[in-house]
């Protein structure tokens, strides 16, 4: 009888780490993957930034859902987006992976690691370290990204004002509308395999030219109508949006365009003598409303009655 095959946890560093140098090779990362700690060098005039979000079984994702190539995407998409919003360039990324003993020499964990570094390599990332654990309740993967900004231009959600337009990037509610059809049938993956909730596609390039343009900025990530509750508590200003021009992904209903979430599209205002393109990097900029004095989201329909606009996106705990 065969011998079970036994792997400890150098053995999948080591596999990880062989992966991973076949990827791209960022010049900040000066020391990666096999010390205590990586050495990153930030650009000459740039300031770090840094953010981390965790990919949780169960509430993120779902085995019996989610092809492991799509769920290692989703895991650097979900901080990338984030680099992206504040306008900034990726430099390194550190992923923290859990597992069950059982998944460890599953095609899915191969396929998680090949999402992964697929959309590293893509975007000039670095995995540069991370770590390994052994977890019996499910799949946990915690990403740590790393980019830059020069300094003092770094995009943050405070600085809209009243008189300010809003813009969002891309098309709305596509990501739940596909999840939606991902959970009538395991088989409805061969439909939305390249769609926006399996593979989304962070918006850097147009994160960077934003810089300069845009006087605040967020991703969406939970929905627009919550994301737009924070740019807008962060500015201290309202906003009045127009419903009719929502760019309303073309699977979506408004409702899930209005509170989906997991689009990962780029929501900005800018000064109304700026002249903002209609498209920016290949992707198109879609004037949805304007920033008013006071607190508080509402919406205007194409008769003009207007409409307290809630907000009704993800927030975990509630």
């Amino acid at each position: 009888m065969k011998a079970k095959r036994q792997t400890g946890e150098l053995e999948i560093i080591a596999a990880i780490r062989a992966a991973a140098g076949r990827g791209a090779r960022s010049s900040a990362v000066r020391l990666g993957i096999g010390d205590d700690c990586a050495i990153l060098r930030v650009p000459r005039g740039h300031e770090l930034l840094v953010t981390t979000d965790l990919s949780l079984e169960g509430r993120h994702f779902r085995r019996d859902w989610h092809p492991g190539r799509s769920v290692g995407h989703r895991t650097l998409a979900r901080g990338l987006s984030d680099i992206a919003a504040m306008g900034g360039e990726p430099l390194a990324c550190f992923l923290s992976l859990a597992l069950p003993r059982e998944l460890v020499h599953t095609r899915w964990a191969t396929e998680f690691m090949e999402g992964l570094l697929a959309l590293a390599r893509e975007s000039g990332v670095t995995l540069a370290g991370g770590d390994t654990a052994e977890f019996a309740g499910g799949v946990i993967a915690d990403i740590v990204l790393t980019g830059s900004a020069p300094a003092g231009k770094a995009l943050r959600r405070s600085g809209a004002k009243a008189g300010d337009i809003l813009y969002v990037t891309g098309a709305l509610g596509g990501s739940a509308a596909e999840l939606a059809l991902l959970g009538q049938s395991p088989k409805s993956f061969a439909k939305v395999s390249a769609g926006a909730h399996l593979f989304p596609e962070p918006r850097l390039a147009v994160g960077k030219r934003l810089r300069g343009l845009a006087t605040a900025c967020i991703d969406v990530s939970d929905g627009l109508s919550t994301d737009l509750a924070h740019l807008c508590a962060e500015s201290k200003c309202g906003t009045l949006v127009e419903m009719d021009a929502l760019p309303v992904h073309a699977a979506a209903t408004l409702e899930q365009a209005l509170h989906g979430g997991e689009d990962y599209e780029l929501l900005f205002t800018a000064r109304p003598s700026v002249k903002v393109p209609k498209a920016i990097a290949g992707v198109a900029v879609t004037r949805i409303g304007t920033m008013v004095a006071g607190l508080g989201l509402k919406m205007v329909d194409g008769l003009g009655k207007k409409t307290v606009l809630m907000a009704k996106g993800w927030e975990h705990f509630k």
